[in-house]
């Protein structure tokens, strides 16, 4: 594919997808993005503050002094570790982030009251729709968003594993994965390069972290990349943000 600087043409065919990956696919994590901050329209960052979309933070910071806006899904249930690292990243890089909880609910209270208590263990695929998917997509309505870079990497495996450069949704969505050929060893040799600022629960035994009821420690000669993660669940390694919630559904109730 010929390198251009001309904005992409939406919706993109099958073809012009194919094309497109074949070339990021030869780019460095920031060729990537500066690519996309040329060249895609609505661009937007989506973060729960994880170690590979505080590198694409960091990355952006140095390729543009006017980053693409930043969307935190705030699902009221992070560990304090998280919202304090939200307001260190905002300081450190001097970037507004823009938070979007679940809808009608500005706190846990709330969100309990409407939902009941422990949600998440009566109906998994409805919690992760009320704290990620609906939120996602009103702020995506509201903002313009037409493309969404992910801190998502085929090391990490499960249904990550055969990840490209670039990927269109069921909604048609663009998401851009500019770490995608990352391995672990990789972003973590960036943060320490870098100082880049990161949980303080990744320090306390924590492979990865999101809310803290779905949440645990790593254990012994688990070295999984998401370990911790959703626990006693191994056929779960998405947190419905990145699936189709009528496919979660179907596949639960099956």
């Amino acid at each position: 594919m010929t390198p251009s600087t001309a904005p992409l043409k939406l919706p993109l065919s099958t073809e012009d997808l194919d094309a497109i990956n074949t070339h990021l696919k030869l780019l460095s994590p920031e060729e990537i993005l500066r690519w996309a901050i040329e060249r895609i329209p609505g661009l937007h960052q989506t973060t729960a503050f994880g170690l590979t979309g505080l590198v694409a933070i960091d990355m952006l910071s140095k390729i543009t002094t006017s980053p693409p806006p930043t969307i935190f899904l705030d699902t009221l249930y992070h560990f304090p570790e998280t919202y304090e690292l939200v307001d260190v990243v905002k300081a450190h890089y001097n970037i507004p982030v823009i938070v979007y909880k679940p809808e009608g609910c500005a706190t846990r209270e709330a969100f309990e009251l409407k939902y009941g208590e422990r949600f998440w263990e009566r109906d998994e695929a409805a919690y992760d729709y009320a704290v990620k998917v609906e939120p996602a997509r009103r702020a995506y309505s509201e903002l313009g968003v037409k493309a969404v870079i992910t801190g998502r990497r085929a090391s990490q495996g499960g249904a990550r594993a055969s990840l490209q450069p670039l990927e269109v949704d069921e909604t048609g969505l663009l998401k851009l994965n500019p770490l995608f050929a990352w391995t672990f060893g990789f972003v973590d040799w960036y943060i320490k390069g870098n100082d880049v600022p990161h949980n303080k629960l990744l320090e306390q035994g924590y492979r990865s972290v999101g809310d803290w009821h779905s949440t645990v420690k790593s254990g012994e000669g688990d070295e999984g990349e998401r370990a911790g993660r959703w626990a006693g669940r191994e056929e779960k390694t998405e947190c419905g943000l990145h699936e189709d919630y009528f496919k979660m559904k179907a596949t639960q109730q099956s």
